[in-house]
């Protein structure tokens, strides 16, 4: 919805905004954002973030700029900012920016501190660390600073108020100041934390640069590892980061301000390159978006040989949970199906390739059964998916909403306990699972297999650039057209002719083909498969993708996996930052309810998703331009363009 309105539909000029006293607030309003930051903040201090992340530090040498005070420090900074919202609609007028936004934002993140507050007096007069584990002695320390009750009842009550203050001015700059500011902040704290990652590939680039020899390693030639060489930009990294971790104050410091210039220098080019791309048309943007894709495949070829194993593993592991969003893409952005059991598809696809790979999945299993190559057995594989896709897809298929959900959910659970069950543990293992499975041989082109992750990384980059195709190809035709019908009313799509069972099964077997595929890559990769490893968790987390990527939006998947299972890791695997896996899953909720309740298209939406998440906002604004003409007799808008 417009933030504000600067001209009415005639075109005549609204009222300038009114002033206000800076003590003339809503204190109500106050009063209950204070609140909440409150019982966030109390939450986060016994969750375990901030004693648990504090020895990660941003900067080196500076005692309160860790990951851990960080997360205590958002809060304030966030509800000053957010307190300043202000929806101004047709005929009512804004309020004047000025000394009254930094007096509520001041009010909020002081009465955050309180809670803080209230919190260390609290620890300092009782022991409830056996219904609490993180009430413990170290979260004292840090709430204090090592100095006692009497400096953190009153310091956290003045950071409070000084971030809310902050959080709040940022709406007293200029939009270009504002976005250099925030990417300046944003530059720091990515790159401290992403420390690891920028040291590993920018170290691996350097000494490729100074060694060219070295590319032999990547190739596999060569009997011994070359010796390790120093890189060219050890220099730039010594200067940047500290040997004990974090940034250097100074590193920090320019890291800052080059952000900030490329930031005001850069806006209006990238806004210049985006809207020329978009006015494109025909063979010329079909020519651009080629060699956007050409350079990216480039990138993403040579990225694995400048990465060590720790990050290719990470890359194989997205690409692993990436090709299984991909799937459920289809059936959850396209077709509007939720299907909570997504990761039984997963399971039959490793189950499947294990038994017909490995030499004796299990003691009841035929001995004249014959054991295929893994290429051999992807194409058995399909098949079985496609058939369990109908299986499932078949008895729920004329459910609709949460009857539909609990239905697939039941499935998921069903399979999985089927693989875990005594009564086919001849077949499948049972609880010990298939071990022993082969890697998958692709003859000349080598084998893939867990201990060299790079493989398994460009196994799942051709099957991911498969998957994408496909989905790209199916969404702009007569089924994909379908399927985003049933998706916004079942109903007219029946009344209109669409077959919905038909459609509906098959976004189940394109859903159940993917993820196959996704199964298979797994168990070659692990060589060897549990009925642990297809948790219901699975299918949360990579809804969880779906919905925070943007649903429907392959670009919007994309983007999730990066973010999530990048950056966090999946239920299993580590992300970036290893030191959150232990509260992963809480900032996967955390996250999920803000999506959905700010920003419930996705991070990357898809243009048609927007347009029905958001059409009360779309109606007013064409309102508001006089493209609105009428109130039809049913009190619905019918929209006319109006005459230029």
């Amino acid at each position: 919805m417009s933030a504000t309105i600067a001209t009415d539909t005639a075109g005549q000029g609204m009222p300038e905004a009114v002033s206000k006293g800076a003590f003339d607030l809503d204190w109500a309003n106050v009063a209950k954002s204070g609140s909440i930051a409150a019982l966030i903040m109390t939450f986060i201090a016994l969750s375990g973030m901030p004693d648990g992340l504090d020895a990660r530090p941003i900067v080196d040498g500076v005692r309160v700029l860790t990951i851990g005070y960080l997360t205590l420090f958002a809060v304030p900074l966030a509800f000053g900012w957010m307190i300043g919202n202000e929806v101004v609609l047709e005929g009512m007028v804004a309020t004047k920016r000025g000394p009254r936004d930094l007096v509520a934002g001041a009010a909020v993140g002081a009465l955050g501190g309180v809670g803080l507050t209230l919190l260390v007096v609290l620890m300092s007069n009782f022991d409830l660390r056996d219904p609490l584990v993180n009430w413990s002695p170290q979260l004292f320390n840090l709430l204090t600073f090592d100095s006692g009750v009497g400096v953190g009842v009153w310091v956290w009550i003045l950071i409070g108020a000084v971030l809310g203050a902050i959080g709040a001015s940022l709406r007293l700059l200029p939009a270009k100041i504002r976005r250099a500011v925030i990417v300046m902040f944003l530059t720091v704290v990515g790159f401290s934390v992403l420390q690891g990652l920028i040291d590993d590939i920018v170290g691996n680039v350097g000494e490729t640069i100074r060694d060219p020899g070295r590319f032999s390693e990547f190739f596999g030639e060569g009997d011994t590892p070359r010796p390790r060489v120093d890189s060219v930009f050890d220099p730039v990294i010594n200067f940047i980061y500290s040997q004990t971790g974090g940034l250097k104050l100074v590193g920090a410091i320019v890291l800052a301000l080059v952000a900030g210039a490329l930031s005001l220098s850069g806006r209006g080019r990238i806004k210049a390159a985006k809207a020329s791309y978009n006015a494109k048309t025909g063979p010329e943007r079909t020519k651009q978006t080629s060699i956007m894709i050409g350079i990216t495949a480039v990138l993403l070829i040579l990225l694995p040989f400048f990465s060590g194993k720790i990050v290719n593993e990470l890359l194989a592991n997205v690409g692993i949970f990436l090709l299984l969003a991909l799937g459920l893409n289809i059936v959850v952005g396209l077709a509007g199906i939720l299907d909570l059991g997504y990761v039984a598809f997963f399971a039959v696809g490793g189950y499947t390739t294990a038994v017909l790979t490995a030499p004796k999945p299990g003691d009841a299993w035929p001995e004249w059964l014959p054991t295929l190559p893994w290429w051999g057995a992807l194409l058995v594989t399909v098949v079985f998916a496609a058939i369990t896709g109908l299986m499932i897809g078949a008895p729920v298929i004329r459910m609709r909403g949460d009857y539909l959900a609990i239905v697939t959910l039941g499935f998921g659970e069903i399979i999985r306990l089927l693989f875990l069950s005594d009564w086919l543990k001849g077949y499948f293992g049972g609880a010990q699972g298939i071990t022993n499975i082969p890697a998958a041989d692709f003859g000349p082109l080598g084998t893939v297999s867990g201990v060299d992750p790079r493989s398994v990384f460009y196994l799942v980059l051709v099957f991911c650039a498969l998957a994408i195709y496909v989905s790209w190809r199916l969404e702009r035709s007569r089924l994909g057209r379908a399927w985003m019908a049933i998706r916004e009313d079942e109903s007219v799509a029946e009344a209109m002719g669409i077959n919905t069972v038909n459609v509906k099964l098959m976004a189940f077997v394109v859903g159940a083909v993917l993820a196959s595929f996704s199964g298979a890559i797994f168990s070659a990769k692990v060589g060897s498969i549990f009925p642990s490893s297809f948790l219901i968790l699975v299918s949360i987390i990579i809804l969880v993708v779906v919905i925070v990527g943007g649903m429907g939006n392959i670009m919007g998947v994309i983007v999730g996996a990066l973010v999530l299972i990048g950056v966090l890791g999946g239920p299993k695997q580590p992300g970036l930052l290893q030191e959150f896996s232990e509260y992963k899953l809480l900032i996967y909720g955390a996250l999920l309810i803000w999506m959905m309740l700010k920003r419930p298209e996705g991070l990357v939406p898809n243009v048609r998703r927007s347009r029905e998440l958001h059409q009360d906002e779309f109606l007013q604004d064409a309102w508001l331009k006089g493209e609105v003409d009428t109130d039809d007799e049913d009190g619905e808008l019918a929209t006319e363009v109006a005459p230029a």
